[in-house]
C-alpha cells in the first residue's frame, strides 16, 4: 500500500531514479561483458631456457641430406605450435630447402599467415616434402612441390619462373637451402666438397635472385639464410663459413641495388639449430651429443623459433628494413 505521507511527485522522482540506476547498471554490465569478450586471451609466457629439449642428445647420423622425420628428438618446425594471423595474406612465396629445418618452419608459418607456397628440395627428401605440402594445403593454401638440385645452374635459373607460373605470382624468395660438411683441416676438403658447398650456398642465391627479381613486384622481399659462422667461423666448417660470409656481403650489396625497385633484401643468421643439416655430416657425432649446449641458453634452437623472423622480413611491417642480418644464437651475442 503506498505511503500517503510521501507526495506523489516525490514517489515518481524516486521510482524514476531507481529505474535510471537499473538501466545504468545494466548498460555498465553489458559494456563490461563486451570488453571481456573483446579482450584477447592472454598469451602465455615462455621460459626460453627450458622451452625445448636440452642436450645431451642421442648420438646419431644419417646419409646426406638427411630426413627430419628420422631425427631424435624430432625438430619442432611449428607443425602444431605456430599460429598465424594473416600477415602474409595473398602472398606467393618460393622457399628452397622447404622440406625440413628452417625452410620447413618458414613454409608452415607462411601458409598459416595466408601465403601460397612453393618449396624446392632434393628428390631424396621427398618423404619430408610430402609432409610439408600436406600441412600447407591443410591451411587452404596452394602448395607446389619443385624437386631438383640447386647445384645445377639450369634448375636454379628456372625455379623462380616455375614458382611464378604455378602460384600465379612471386612476392617472396627465401634462399635457405644449404650444404654443410665438417672437416678438421683444409687438407681434408676435396674439390668436390668445396664446389658443392659454394654452388649450393652462394651460387644458387645468385642465380635465384637474378631470375626472381624481374618477376617480383614492388613490395617484394628476398630473404637469405646466412649463419653466425659468417661472424665467428667454426674451425671445422671452413668452406661453409666462407659461403655464409659471402651471403652477408651479397645481401647488403643487393639491398642497395634493389631499393629503387621496391624490393627489400635481408638475411637471417642462425646459431646452432636442430636440423637435418647437422646430423647428415654437418657436425661430428660428438658435437651432436652436446649440440647447442655451449650457448648461454644451454640448448639448440628449434626451427619454429626462427619462423617469426622470416615472417617479419617478408611482411609489409618490415617496410623500412633492408640490408639487415638478423641473428638468433641463444645468447652468444654473435651476429
Amino acid at each position: 500500500m503506498p505511503d500517503d505521507s510521501i507526495p506523489s511527485s516525490s514517489r515518481r522522482a524516486v521510482l524514476a531514479g531507481v529505474a535510471a540506476g537499473i538501466v545504468t547498471a545494466s548498460a555498465t554490465g553489458r559494456a563490461q561483458a563486451a570488453d571481456t569478450a573483446a579482450a584477447p586471451a592472454q598469451s602465455p609466457l615462455v621460459d626460453p631456457e627450458n622451452a625445448y629439449p636440452r642436450p645431451p642428445f642421442p648420438e646419431q647420423s644419417q646419409p646426406w641430406p638427411g630426413l627430419a622425420g628420422k631425427m631424435t628428438p624430432r625438430p619442432d618446425h611449428g607443425e602444431t605450435s605456430y599460429h598465424g594471423s594473416g600477415r602474409l595474406a595473398g602472398r606467393k612465396a618460393l622457399i628452397t630447402g622447404g622440406d625440413s629445418g628452417i625452410g620447413r618452419a618458414a613454409a608452415i608459418a607462411y601458409a598459416r599467415e595466408g601465403a601460397d607456397v612453393a618449396i624446392a628440395y632434393l628428390p631424396q627428401e621427398e618423404p619430408d616434402a610430402r609432409e610439408v605440402i600436406a600441412l600447407i594445403r591443410a591451411e587452404g593454401r596452394k602448395a607446389v612441390a619443385l624437386p631438383g638440385d640447386l647445384r645445377e645452374r639450369k634448375y636454379c635459373t628456372e625455379l623462380p619462373g616455375r614458382a611464378h607460373a604455378e602460384l600465379g605470382g612471386l612476392d617472396i624468395l627465401v634462399s635457405n637451402a644449404g650444404f654443410q660438411r665438417h672437416q678438421a683441416s683444409i687438407l681434408d676438403i676435396t674439390d668436390e666438397q668445396f664446389d658443392t658447398t659454394f654452388h649450393t650456398n652462394i651460387y644458387a642465391l645468385f642465380y635465384l635472385s637474378r631470375a626472381a627479381i624481374p618477376l617480383m613486384p614492388r613490395g617484394g622481399s628476398i630473404i637469405a639464410t646466412a649463419s653466425v659462422n659468417a661472424f665467428s667461423p667454426s674451425e671445422i666448417l671452413l668452406d661453409y663459413s666462407a659461403t655464409k660470409g659471402a651471403i652477408v656481403a651479397f645481401v647488403k650489396s643487393l639491398a642497395k641495388q634493389m631499393v629503387h625497385r621496391g624490393i627489400r633484401v635481408n638475411a637471417v643468421a642462425p646459431g646452432p639449430f636442430w636440423t637435418a643439416l647437422q646430423i647428415s655430416g654437418g657436425q661430428t657425432e660428438e658435437n651432436i651429443h652436446n649440440f647447442g649446449g655451449e650457448t648461454p641458453m644451454g640448448r639448440a634452437g628449434q626451427p619454429v623459433e626462427l619462423a617469426p623472423v622470416y615472417v617479419l622480413l617478408a611482411s609489409s611491417a618490415a617496410s623500412y628494413i633492408t640490408g639487415q642480418v638478423y641473428a638468433a644464437s641463444g645468447g652468444t651475442g654473435v651476429g
